[in-house]
């Protein structure tokens, strides 16, 4: 046997020495990424403070990234400044001033008239939001963040030149964040002209109204009509809501919007579903506004008319197509669900790539593609447990695939459903209206989707969001104890009711 072939002999000195190489690797921390070198300002730069841009560019920072944020306007972008936090503010006033209405239901007997300060009320949305955006700014300081305003527009792969008041600034990165969001856009309306002097109001005129309009047409029943509907409607205004398809919030489960439109409609609302409008004439100083359904033609009169459907990417003159960053009708093209665009080092995510258009989900995204680019991986996003909230009073929530969803993907599907009303926290809170629908898989029973309405529904929804993310059954379900007497006994009897045996049904 020549020594080539003989067995490898291991001695305590080799060992030793393996033990002290072993010891001698450092433990990788997120902190101690590699800083941007001298030919970069940054690893990363974000595009865009919204929901999404500023929960990526404080990700990047916590895992050690050189970070910018650029942003042309506000800090928290659409969702703090124009959407869901005024809207909610306002929401909020609204739902108290319907409390305070009704509150000799509960023996609180309060004399005098009672009316809403609509000035007092704005400036209280005004505050809400200031606050909140001066909270984004002291978190960019704390976790060593620059921001940079102004609008970016990209000179190559790694190059962006910032331009505010005439003044320009060239900055270079490793990687790249679009998350510039989306804006509002008109409807071509035949007649329809003007802006918010003329009384055309979009959603960002909404949650600014300097009035309160005596009368208004809602364009659109999805999340933004139907809200500003019930506000509106609360503050006294006569509103119609005009949907194209045959339920309100139609994304969600059928019977979610059917509820929701009669609930609506017990508050003031006049829905009218299966609808559109065809035209718009001006008298005076008010809106003939023509609703079709079907062959019938009705003409309402309104004060205001408000556009609650249309959001168009914030693509525009930022060079992207030049440098291979494709777009479509909707916005950026992400190669994947890793967020990657065609150009290797930008990524993309929120309302900018023009697939689902809420705040947590940009900001799920911003952490997601932090973390890939940090990692070098090519990870997946998971849209599979993704929430939907309409904040009308009641609430609307969901989560997992609709009823007709579920029958169209070839599932065995069975239903559990439990209304608020019998029980003990709806009635003593009169929040009885509204249900509880799950979906189920039969042969496993798997979860596939959860559906509410009623109230406190957005706080609630997040058990089924839990159940989809662990593909839970029904087994697990319907042995979780729900604390009594609470709203979410609801989801518990569902449970049960799908199963086969709800116990108080």
């Amino acid at each position: 046997m020549n020594a080539s072939s003989k067995p490898a002999v291991v001695t305590d000195r080799a060992i030793e020495s393996l033990v002290a190489e072993l010891k001698a690797i450092p433990t990788p921390e997120e902190k101690e990424q590699s800083m941007a070198d001298g030919s970069f300002d940054a690893d990363i730069i974000v595009i865009g403070a919204g929901p999404g841009g500023y929960v990526a560019a404080i990700r990047a920072a916590q895992m050690g990234q050189k970070t910018i944020c650029v942003e042309k306007e506000y800090l928290g972008g659409t969702c703090l400044n124009w959407g869901c936090i005024p809207s909610k503010a306002m929401i909020a006033s609204v739902e108290r001033l319907h409390h305070v209405k009704h509150a000799e239901q509960f023996g609180v007997r309060i004399s005098g008239e009672i009316t809403m300060d609509f000035p007092a009320m704005m400036a209280r949305r005004e505050k809400i939001v200031t606050t909140l955006r001066g909270g984004v700014g002291m978190l960019f300081k704390k976790n060593g963040i620059r921001h940079v305003e102004g609008f970016a527009k990209f000179k190559d792969a790694h190059t962006i030149e910032v331009e505010k008041d005439g003044k320009k600034e060239t900055l270079r990165a490793k990687h790249f964040i679009l998350a510039m969001g989306s804006s509002v856009i008109y409807l071509n309306i035949p007649g329809l002209e003007g802006g918010r002097e003329a009384g055309v109001w979009t959603s960002d005129d909404a949650v600014t109204a300097p009035f309160v309009p005596k009368s208004m047409v809602v364009l659109g029943g999805g999340a933004v009509g139907s809200e500003f509907s019930y506000v509106f409607n609360g503050l006294g205004t006569e509103v119609t809501l005009v949907e194209m398809q045959d339920t309100l919030v139609p994304t969600m489960d059928h019977e979610l919007g059917a509820e929701l439109g009669k609930i609506l409609g017990k508050q003031g609302v006049k829905v009218k579903t299966g609808s559109t409008i065809e035209k718009c004439e001006r008298a005076g100083d008010m809106w003939k506004v023509h609703i079709k359904k079907g062959d019938a033609v009705e003409v309402v009169e309104a004060q205001v008319v408000l556009l609650g459907v249309g959001r168009k990417a914030n693509v525009e003159n930022m060079g992207l197509e030049a440098l291979g960053v494709k777009l479509h009708k909707r916005g950026v093209e992400v190669v994947d669900d890793s967020l990657r665009t065609h150009v290797n080092n930008i990524y993309a995510i929120g309302d900018v790539t023009g697939r689902i258009q809420l705040a947590h989900v940009a900001s799920a995204e911003g952490i997601h593609c932090v973390q890939n680019i940090v990692r070098g991986e090519t990870k997946q996003f998971d849209y599979k447990a993704v929430p939907f909230v309409t904040y009308t009073s009641p609430e609307v929530a969901a989560v997992g695939l609709t009823e007709r969803e579920a029958k169209e993907k070839g599932y065995d599907v069975q239903i559990g459903k439990f209304a608020f009303r019998p029980l003990g926290k709806a009635m003593a809170t009169a929040e009885q209206e509204g249900f509880v629908k799950v979906v189920c898989e039969k042969k496993y029973g798997e979860i596939l989707g959860v559906h509410m309405i009623g109230a406190h529904v957005g706080d609630m929804i997040h058990e089924g969001v839990v159940a989809l993310k662990l593909e839970a059954t029904l087994d697990y379900l319907v042995d979780t104890i729900h604390a009594h007497p609470t709203m979410a006994e609801a989801v518990m009897e569902a449970f049960h009711d799908a199963a086969g045996h709800a116990i108080h049904k």
